[in-house]
């Protein structure tokens, strides 16, 4: 174990003592340095930082009990390991109740502190990662990135409130690019499992094969170019949330396989014999008419009770235009902070062109819009409408068109400006390749 770094600071009234273990320490690589007393020590703890304390009880003065106390406050992460040549069962018991981590007595086993010490150092670093993560997942959890101040917004952060408290799967629906996954991870951030991952697979990027393998991970050898084991997302969510993204593109054998999951909350990975007991909780989302799909059997109807226990539709921005300019500001100042430009307005005229745009892609259509303008806004201080113009958005939509004319002419301006290459059209629009497939098929479009 790595040593350099950890602070330990011995406070003892006798100096044998005191240099024993100091130099003892120092020898295997710890940081090191002695008290006297316990005012010695408190100035010391004020000074610079430590993650072990060896305390003696009985001092002159301030006794070992009292500085205890003290070095609580000053940080409670601190270990406190008492050393005494006075050993009752009731300084134990007290110094135990007070957060000591361990008790010795003396004369000292030098093997058996070093031992305890290391102990110590471990669950040091434990504690460290633990509020950290904390930390991380509170910020994570405190961002309010859900924008909005419609209605429909506002009625939908409420059912977020209601069904985080629950273990309830929960079917989000909504188009493509209309914030579908944030809301999961809103969820998720709320929950009691929010300590725990969130794991996310998109159902409709992965063939019928490579998904199963996805999920429920595989043994070395399982199938032809399966040269190591791998785990799955079902097994790397357990504890946390499992998110399915375009749960309707999943095959039947899939939707078979995933019901059994959900109803026993076990799995065998491909090429083993080993069940594997899982406890997740399930989000799943989709842009597709699932009730349909149902009817016309192409989605099995067990599984989709099973999976709209809790429903939250996700109206498209065009229903929804009074939220356009609050969340054209949020991204405004994210990107603006990210890229070190000082933009901090969008002027009336690019704001009335940005609400009457009807928005095929949604909000993801809506940031890459204003990252892009940001990128070419030069020197000016707020985005103008010839930012826009650069990013082939219309000044406003022609009268009569439909939204099905609006995706198709923006799907084909996209295509054409790539030269039909389909990774960076998908990039550019935000959405994966089998997706833009299917929208080259459903408008007949060509070269």
């Amino acid at each position: 174990m790595n040593n350099q770094g950890v602070g330990i600071l011995v406070v003892d009234d006798e100096f044998s003592v005191r240099d024993s273990l100091c130099n003892w320490f120092r020898n295997e690589g710890y940081r090191t340095e002695t008290a006297e007393s316990g005012s010695e020590a408190l100035r010391k703890l004020q000074d610079s930082l430590w993650d072990i304390v060896l305390l003696d009880i009985k001092m002159p003065g301030m006794d070992g009990m009292e500085l205890q106390k003290h070095i609580k406050k000053i940080d409670n992460t601190i270990i406190v390991i008492i050393i005494t040549a006075y050993a009752t069962v009731d300084t134990a018991v007290d110094a135990m109740k007070e957060g000591a981590f361990d008790y010795l007595s003396k004369p000292i086993d030098p093997d058996k502190l070093s031992i305890l010490i290391r102990n110590a150092v471990n669950q040091r670093r434990l504690i460290a990662e633990n509020i950290q993560l904390r930390q991380k997942v509170e910020e994570l959890t405190l961002q309010d990135e859900i924008v909005g101040e419609s209605p429909q917004i506002k009625k939908i952060l409420e059912m977020i409130d209601t069904v985080a408290k629950t273990d309830a799967t929960v079917l989000i629906r909504g188009e493509s690019g209309t914030g579908k996954e944030l809301v999961a991870q809103a969820i998720h951030g709320k929950s009691n499992r929010r300590y725990f991952p969130i794991i996310s697979i998109n159902c409709g990027a992965f063939p019928e094969g490579l998904l199963e393998s996805e999920l429920f991970g595989h043994e070395k050898g399982a199938f032809t170019g399966a040269q190591y084991k791998r785990k799955g997302k079902l097994e790397m969510a357990n504890g946390g949330t499992i998110f399915f993204d375009e749960i309707g593109n999943i095959a039947a054998k899939m939707q078979m396989d995933l019901l059994r999951v959900i109803e026993t909350k076990q799995f065998t990975p491909l090429g083993s014999n080993k069940v594997v007991n899982v406890d997740f909780r399930i989000i799943a989302a989709t842009n597709s008419d699932l009730e349909k799909k149902v009817a016309e059997k192409d989605f099995r109807e067990d599984l989709y009770y099973r999976l709209n226990v809790f429903s939250i539709q996700i109206p498209p921005l065009r229903e929804r235009t009074m939220d356009i300019p609050p969340i054209a500001h949020y991204f405004l100042d994210k990107y603006a902070r990210s890229m070190n430009k000082d933009v901090t307005d969008i002027s009336p005229e690019a704001m009335r062109i940005l609400t009457q745009y009807n928005w095929p892609g949604n909000i993801r259509e809506l940031r890459n819009t204003i990252e892009r303008a940001l990128v070419v806004v030069g020197k000016k201080n707020r985005i103008e409408v010839e930012d826009l113009n650069l990013l082939f958005l219309p000044k406003a939509n022609p009268p009569g068109d439909s939204l099905e004319e609006i995706e198709k002419a923006h799907v084909k301006r996209i295509l054409e400006q790539s030269d039909w290459n389909i990774s960076r059209s998908a990039e550019t629009l935000k959405i994966d390749r089998v997706t833009l497939y299917n929208k080259i098929k459903k408008y007949g479009l060509q070269r």
